[in-house]
């Protein structure tokens, strides 16, 4: 498995893999429907963003996307194909992601989570400091985590 940066023609590709993460967890129909622009990756997110998909014979497994000046940034998304659950595809983008943002400057990541999702990111360092609205769906609350991030010596 490698892992690189996205490109701008991936969007449609990205949100699919999104869109099936998502459903994964048992959502019906009508909480799709609802999720369905949030979950759209644009070229113009890919581009604006520190986006990177994890590859394997060059079918997309995943993808992840850091955004934010320093020093806190946030984890916008990190999403796998639902055969790629549990196989470290998520752990690998997460860990590549961690990496990237400490080279950007970044000393904390601030994460919305789904609720099925925050066991990962907690088992991956992050602490729940609280919830936020979610974007899509009046009255259900997300997951607010943060992760601080190791800094390089005299940083």
């Amino acid at each position: 498995m490698d892992i690189r940066p996205a490109r701008p023609e991936e969007a449609a590709l990205l949100t699919g893999i999104a869109l099936r993460s998502k459903a994964y967890w048992g959502y019906d129909e009508a909480f799709m429907a609802a999720c369905r622009e949030e979950l759209t990756v644009g070229a113009e997110a890919i581009e604006r963003s520190v986006t990177l998909v994890a590859e394997d014979g060059g079918r997309l497994l995943g993808f992840a996307s850091l955004s934010g000046p320093p020093p806190t940034g946030s984890l916008d998304r990190l999403f796998v194909e639902p055969e790629s659950i549990g196989r470290g595809v998520g752990r690998a983008l997460f860990e590549r992601a961690r990496e990237r943002a400490v080279t950007l400057g970044l000393r904390r990541l601030v994460i919305e989570s789904d609720p099925n999702a925050e066991p990962f990111y907690l088992a991956m360092g992050a602490t729940r400091t609280g919830s936020i609205p979610s974007g899509s769906i009046p009255g259900r609350e997300l997951p607010l985590l943060d992760l601080e991030l190791a800094t390089t010596a005299g940083a």
